[in-house]
């Protein structure tokens, strides 16, 4: 049975989003500001985060990058419906997916289930991978990244994203198909979750971000990673 923790500061949200997701077989933790929530991540053993990005006492943005600095752990904000920039800042701080106000549980439990399944999936799997593009280093059977033989921490979503261009090296990937193949057959949303992951993505791996040459953008269809 896996383990979340809800931040959310409205009481009557989290109150009817706990009773859902408890529904379909979740244990589930609550916070109600970011301090508790940080607090309570390092008491339980958690699979997944929700998080509210309008918190009292500190910033979501803040307590995702915090949850970062020392985990992996999927974390899915919630944000205001129209509110685009707060979705791109909180992917860009580290979370794995978005959900709208008001949120359907139906969507959100399908939002989990995804996350969860990829991740027990890439847990799960040994299957041996191209390993190396320029000073970057895929060791698939240990589940790391080194670049020029350091070790380079990688959220689950972005060594899933890794994976699945060096499965298909040289090949043009478009966003749709990275949304099926990293997110999930049950994913509902849009190309900029893809986007912010990439630039998150290419930080790390590439010696300059602002001019790629590892993971090259297709212009209008996707990215490639490049195998030579």
């Amino acid at each position: 049975m896996d383990t979340l923790l809800f931040i959310e500061d409205d009481d009557g949200i989290r109150l009817a989003l706990r009773l859902a997701l408890e529904d379909e077989g979740y244990t589930v933790h609550e916070a109600g500001t970011g301090t508790d929530g940080l607090a309570a991540f390092a008491e339980h053993d958690v699979d997944l985060v929700l998080l509210d990005l309008r918190l009292p006492d500190m910033s979501g943005f803040d307590v995702c990058r915090s949850l970062r600095a020392t985990s992996i752990v999927p974390i899915i904000i919630i944000t205001a419906q129209t509110d685009t920039h707060d979705m791109v800042a909180g992917l860009e701080a580290g979370a794995d997916d978005y959900v709208t106000k008001p949120v359907v549980p139906k969507e959100l439990a399908a939002r989990i289930r995804a996350l969860l399944r990829r991740v027990h999936l890439l847990e799960a799997s040994s299957t041996p991978r191209p390993a190396r593009f320029g000073d970057v280093e895929l060791r698939a059977d240990q589940g790391i990244v080194l670049k020029g033989g350091q070790e380079i921490s990688l959220t689950k979503t972005e060594y899933r994203l890794l994976c699945e261009f060096a499965d298909h090296a040289g090949a043009v990937l478009s966003r749709d198909q990275l949304l099926e193949r990293v997110w999930g057959y049950e994913y509902l949303g849009d190309s900029r979750l893809v986007d912010a992951h990439v630039r998150r993505l290419r930080l790390k791996v590439e010696d300059t971000p602002d001019d790629p040459k590892l993971i090259v953008t297709v212009r209008g269809i996707g990215y490639r990673l490049m195998s030579s």
